[in-house]
């Protein structure tokens, strides 16, 4: 599971004034180009970020895959709420590569500035060949 590995100090200011609506805004996964490095103080916005987003093309497009079926939990366990998404968001290369990428970004489409959630580092940078694909698997932001 693809945790977010850092969250925006944006988005909780946001969520904390009730403009999120984790049950039914619609929220998107980018990729980001090997040189980005996330800032949780000035990455707010998807305009903050998407100069460094993956071109378009070669079966990755800009703006992002959007993530479906988000699940709410409470873990009284670890102290935490919880928000999974239930798919696998996967970018196919078609035509040539998609990448290098290290690391996804989410951010809520419907918010009224596109208020970024937060990032998920890979650790490593990744290229998808021909025929072969990126996948991000069940993307989970965890709040405690």
């Amino acid at each position: 599971m693809a945790v977010v590995s850092t969250l925006s100090n944006h988005f909780k200011y946001q969520a904390m004034k009730g403009e999120i609506d984790f049950n039914s805004d619609t929220f998107k996964m980018i990729l980001m180009n090997d040189s980005f490095t996330f800032d949780k103080d000035a990455h707010a916005t998807y305009a903050n970020v998407s100069g460094e987003e993956l071109s378009n093309g070669n079966g990755y497009t800009t703006g992002g895959i959007t993530l479906l079926s988000g699940e709410l939990t409470e873990d009284d366990a670890n102290d935490q709420g919880k928000m999974a998404w239930s798919h696998n968001p996967t970018w196919t290369a078609s035509g040539g590569s998609i990448g290098p990428s290290g690391a996804a970004v989410i951010y809520d489409d419907d918010a009224t500035d596109d208020t970024v959630v937060g990032c998920i580092d890979f650790g490593t940078d990744y290229t998808a060949t021909e025929g072969l694909g990126i996948q991000v698997m069940s993307g989970e932001l965890t709040l405690g």
